[in-house]
């Protein structure tokens, strides 16, 4: 199998709600996606946006948005997200029934597929459901808020996972969420994603669209040896 190029998304959390438009724009020639956290106050302590700001983003960017939903009844909500257009979509194992037969509803309303695995669940009860995804989210703090430190003992999911994939075959991208700047990326590259969701250390940075291209280097680098 090829191996595909890092993606790092930022997250819009952490940029001024304000100004969204503008500070999407800010990272469109140097993201390979946009991290959109959905939290509905409920899943989480948390309440950010929803659909309707989605909809409005997305005529703004041509990026391709990663929507992570960190809410109750995604079966109820998620296709939305996927019919406005957003190319991945992911959603908590831990508020689902039923994931495989979300994801195949995902796919079927033209996104891909994501699950995310919060802080305190165990991954290997959900390694057999991988092929029915396409992305793999594993939180590297408690889901909910942004700005927590980065808890490297969670990186040992994602090495199980990086074998699990290996070792059956699969194309899945494994992306990491939680604490991820300059100084924790590396571990994480190193430990097996390919994906990194970045917000404060995109959007807290004097140039975010240079903090980007910073944080693919460093990742890069873990992952070849350079």
């Amino acid at each position: 199998m090829t191996v595909p190029p890092l993606i790092v998304a930022p997250s819009i959390l952490a940029a001024d709600f304000a100004r969204l438009a503008d500070e999407v724009r800010a990272v469109e020639h140097a993201a390979d996606w946009l991290h959109v956290d959905v939290m509905d106050n409920h899943f989480v302590p948390n309440l950010t946006i929803g659909l309707p700001v989605v909809q409005s983003l997305r005529a703004a960017t041509q990026l391709p948005f990663d929507v992570h939903l960190m809410i109750e009844d995604p079966r109820r909500w998620a296709p939305g997200y996927a019919d406005a257009g957003a190319y991945n979509v992911t959603f908590h194992a831990e508020a689902c029934d039923d994931p495989v037969a979300l994801a195949k509803d995902l796919r079927s309303a033209g996104a891909k597929a994501g699950l995310a695995i919060d802080r305190d669940t165990p991954i290997e009860p959900y390694l057999d459901l991988l092929p029915s995804f396409d992305t793999l989210l594993i939180m590297t703090i408690k889901a909910g808020f942004g700005g927590q430190r980065f808890i490297p003992q969670l990186l040992d999911k994602v090495r199980t996972a990086r074998q699990h994939i290996a070792s059956g075959h699969l194309e899945l991208r494994i992306e990491v969420d939680g604490g991820i700047a300059a100084d924790t990326i590396e571990q994480a590259a190193a430990a097996g994603a390919d994906a990194f969701v970045a917000g404060t250390a995109v959007y807290g940075a004097d140039d975010p669209a240079e903090a980007v291209r910073r944080l693919r280097g460093l990742a890069e680098r873990a992952t070849t040896g350079a």
